[in-house]
């Protein structure tokens, strides 16, 4: 038996996280803080090459290994899946696409910065619920993820923490437009 790379996208993602992580408290403090971190509004320089480059390098960053674990634990789960479903290259576009939706976002609506891959989790999870789905079909699995997950995320976004909820609930819509305008390759 060998052991094989069996989700390029979703895997060197994971390793990446995990090396700028590492990096970070270790070599190359303020990495995360300077390169993997979309800041909010206040904050933001258009005339900033890093601010720009943060918008998509964010969901790379993460506060320690415990956040790390909490969003790769999920994306490990269901990314393989579906990466097979929908192909390496649609799977990292669709990655990308949120990281730029959620960090515009928080750019123009926030004034905190935002890191972390949950926004990419919450996609994942809302896409996972249409890979066995038909054309001109609504599946029973997707409406109770989205009542589950981003239902306890609008009610979680009233706590004072320092959790984006926002990012969720955007990641989860990004998820559900892919999976009704993006149906996985059979």
């Amino acid at each position: 038996m060998r052991i094989r790379y069996n989700a390029p996208t979703v895997l060197t993602f994971a390793l990446i996280s995990a090396l700028v992580l590492l990096l970070s408290r270790s070599v190359l403090p303020g990495l995360i803080e300077n390169w993997f971190m979309v800041p909010g509004n206040r904050d933001f320089s258009a005339g900033s090459f890093r601010n720009w480059l943060s918008i998509i390098t964010h969901i790379a960053g993460h506060a320690d290994w415990q956040h790390l674990i909490g969003n790769f634990s999920l994306i490990l789960l269901i990314g393989p899946m579906l990466e097979e479903s929908y192909g390496s290259l649609s799977l990292l576009l669709m990655i990308v696409i949120t990281a730029l939706v959620t960090g515009v976002l928080n750019i123009f609506l926030f004034n905190t910065s935002l890191m972390g891959a949950s926004g990419v989790v919450f996609m994942m999870i809302l896409l996972a619920s249409f890979t066995n789905f038909s054309q001109g079909e609504i599946p029973l699995t997707f409406i109770l993820v989205l009542v589950l997950y981003l239902g306890s995320q609008l009610v979680s976004s009233y706590n004072s923490d320092s959790i984006s909820h926002f990012a969720h609930i955007v990641g989860g819509f990004c998820g559900s437009l892919f999976g009704f305008f993006r149906p996985p390759r059979r």
